[in-house]
């Protein structure tokens, strides 16, 4: 009989912040499959004879990885194992998870998706930056932000974007950010929005900086941010120096 395979958003860096059903499902696997942006204390809660496997990706490595990580849960399950396949974040926000579950309900496997906090609310959160507010904020987007138009990879409609969207999270957005601030501005959002880049999120390496859209990649530059990072856009962003609470590295 083929094993279950449970498909856990691990959170956005802060172990503490795994929910209690993600922690659970890490309890019991037999064998976890964890990405590069999981915080590797989780694993120290799993049973001492579960397999961990690493399956983070690397840039321009990711479909062979994915097909691997594929093969890896229909192989176990099958082999009548739990398996817990850990991702960073939200499984269904960038983390492929229904390109997974297509697979395993191809094989007949049974799985279930367990959401994790993203990465998009909770770094700001632990920032001071609420993504929504009364007087600031009745809207949210989060966006991929790695796509560019010379690529042919650019699939955003940036005029709703511009002026639609009260806040704004783009994921994997850090080395496109020049790109991300110029669309903006030409679509019609004010140079003067504010921006935040918030890197390593809820961990003791968080950092955060804040800018306009004019002078954010200045900012970003002069402190070296780096992958990975949300870059947050909105006027909420205003808010950081009154509730900022949590104590950066």
């Amino acid at each position: 009989m083929a094993g279950t395979v449970y498909l856990v958003g691990a959170g956005p860096g802060d172990p503490k912040l795994i929910t209690v059903y993600g922690m659970e499902c890490i309890q019991k696997a037999d064998v976890i499959l964890y990405d590069r942006l999981v915080n590797e204390k989780l694993l120290g809660y799993a049973k001492p004879e579960a397999e961990l496997i690493f399956v983070g990706k690397l840039p321009g490595k990711h479909e062979v990885i994915q097909d691997r990580i594929n093969e890896l849960m229909v192989e176990h399950a099958q082999l009548g194992k739990t398996v817990t396949r850990l991702k960073g974040g939200d499984p269904c926000v960038f983390g492929r998870v229904g390109e997974e579950a297509e697979v395993l309900a191809e094989h007949g496997i049974g799985f279930e998706i367990v959401p994790g906090i993203t990465s998009g609310i909770a770094a700001p959160a632990y920032a001071g930056i609420p993504v929504t507010h009364r007087d600031f904020a009745s809207s949210f987007a989060i966006v991929t932000g790695h796509g560019r138009a010379e690529k042919n990879a650019d699939g955003i409609n940036w005029a709703a974007l511009a002026t639609g969207i009260d806040t704004i999270a783009f994921y994997m957005g850090v080395g496109n950010l020049q790109y991300i601030c110029e669309q903006l501005i030409a679509h019609g959002k004010s140079k003067d929005t504010p921006a935040a880049l918030i890197q390593w999120g809820t961990t003791a390496k968080q950092r955060t900086v804040t800018g306009t859209l004019a002078t954010i990649e200045g900012v970003a530059a002069e402190a070296n941010i780096t992958h990975p990072a949300i870059v947050l856009v909105g006027e909420v962003i205003s808010l950081r120096e009154k509730i900022k609470w949590f104590t950066e590295a």
